[in-house]
């Protein structure tokens, strides 16, 4: 085994970004790219009298794009009046709303993603067989991680990612008052996840959320020590007050204004770098830098998926638990932890549980077995159980 250091975790964390953006960049030409979008005009030329063929001509819309804006059923069609679908406002809300979801129709590649959630399932399915048949080693959980920042990130890009499918449809509908419904069906999708297994779509899957983790743990001895400085637990009333205001003025920019203000900072473009801007870049690289110190920072301080699916962890099938029968109250398990969160859960002292990225952390570091993933319903700890130590 290696000796971890400080000069070797530099080491290991310049290496593991540069794999990152330089494959990245190979697996986007390989892909090919975003496919091209449909023009999307500043303003539209409405007059009065108009036919739709006129109205293509004069915005120099194509027949075919008219047809799907106008859901045009023949050729004839075309000489429709404009006034038949309503005002100009609604006319103008119309355009903009089939052009908006044909758009993002458009500029899918529905292959990838078909792939994409083929593999996902599969590789969760596989590491909660792992997680539950045996305990997980540093390395294996490293190889874990690496093995889901190439596969979903690297492989197959940053979209559609779970953080993707809310922003991008609070966007998109304060912006157009459209819903594209394959994201919500995406969403969907990784709502089940987390309220089958907790947030293990977050944990092992999100490619974000796993490179992350893979860069805190690069900074983490076997014994859960910092390397390099020293690792802090922000308190969750602070990341949870800081994540739900950036949700607020996301949607209210979005609403008011339609801009999108995680688009310039997308931490997921680290996939797709050709697209990142200076000041996304400098965001990007603060915010990988400072995830050697703090555990998943993009997740608890701003991710979308992550204050949602937080809420839905609340019912979630499975869940940590501990047997206070056998508990001795060492605490060693909320002193691994790499957040707050299994301090909350093992004293029960404070009645908002953070969020739980299903780490296993806590059950390896557990001599007597107490901690289980599992259905059990939560209970409190006897009186008195923490002073006994």
């Amino acid at each position: 085994m290696i000796k971890q250091s400080p000069s070797s975790t530099i080491v290991l964390f310049i290496l593991l970004i540069v794999i990152v953006i330089g494959l990245s960049l190979l697996s986007d030409r390989i892909w090919g790219g975003k496919a091209e979008k449909l023009p999307k005009p500043d303003t539209l030329i409405i007059e009065k009298g108009m036919t739709i063929t006129q109205f293509g001509q004069a915005n120099a819309f194509p027949n075919q794009v008219l047809k799907t804006i106008f859901d045009l059923q023949t050729k004839s069609d075309l000489d429709n009046k404009l006034e038949k679908y309503g005002t100009s406002d609604q006319i103008s809300m119309l355009v903009l709303k089939k052009l908006a979801l044909a758009s993002e129709h458009s500029s899918k590649n529905w292959i990838k993603i078909l792939v994409k959630f083929v593999l996902w399932a599969f590789f969760l399915g596989i590491v909660y067989l792992i997680f539950n048949r045996r305990k997980i080693t540093p390395q294996l959980r490293k190889w874990l991680l690496f093995a889901a920042v190439l596969i979903f990130g690297v492989g197959l890009g940053s979209d559609p990612s779970p953080m993707g499918t809310v922003k991008d449809a609070i966007h998109l509908y304060g912006t157009t008052g459209a819903i594209f419904p394959p994201r919500m069906i995406a969403l969907t999708v990784f709502l089940v996840f987390v309220f089958l297994v907790n947030k293990y779509i977050c944990a092992w899957g999100c490619q974000v959320g796993a490179l992350q983790d893979l860069i805190f743990h690069i900074n983490r001895t076997d014994k859960h020590k910092a390397v390099i400085g020293r690792q802090i637990k922000l308190p969750f009333v602070l990341t949870n007050t800081l994540r739900i205001a950036f949700l607020g003025l996301f949607t209210l920019v979005a609403f008011l204004w339609g801009f999108d203000i995680i688009e310039p900072i997308d931490p997921f473009k680290v996939f797709k770098p050709e697209h990142i801007v200076f000041t996304g870049g400098i965001f990007i690289t603060l915010l990988l830098v400072a995830g050697l110190f703090i555990y998943r920072p993009w997740c608890h301080l701003f991710c979308p998926f992550g204050l949602v699916g937080w809420l839905i962890e609340k019912i979630s099938r499975v869940r940590v638990s501990v047997d206070y029968e056998t508990c001795i109250a060492c605490q060693k398990c909320a002193a691994a932890c790499p957040s707050t969160v299994m301090g909350a859960i093992l004293r029960r002292d404070k009645k908002t549980i953070p969020d739980c990225f299903s780490c296993y952390t806590c059950r390896d570091v557990c001599p007597t077995g107490s901690i289980r993933f599992s259905r059990d319903k939560r209970t409190l700890p006897p009186a008195g159980h923490f002073e006994k130590r």
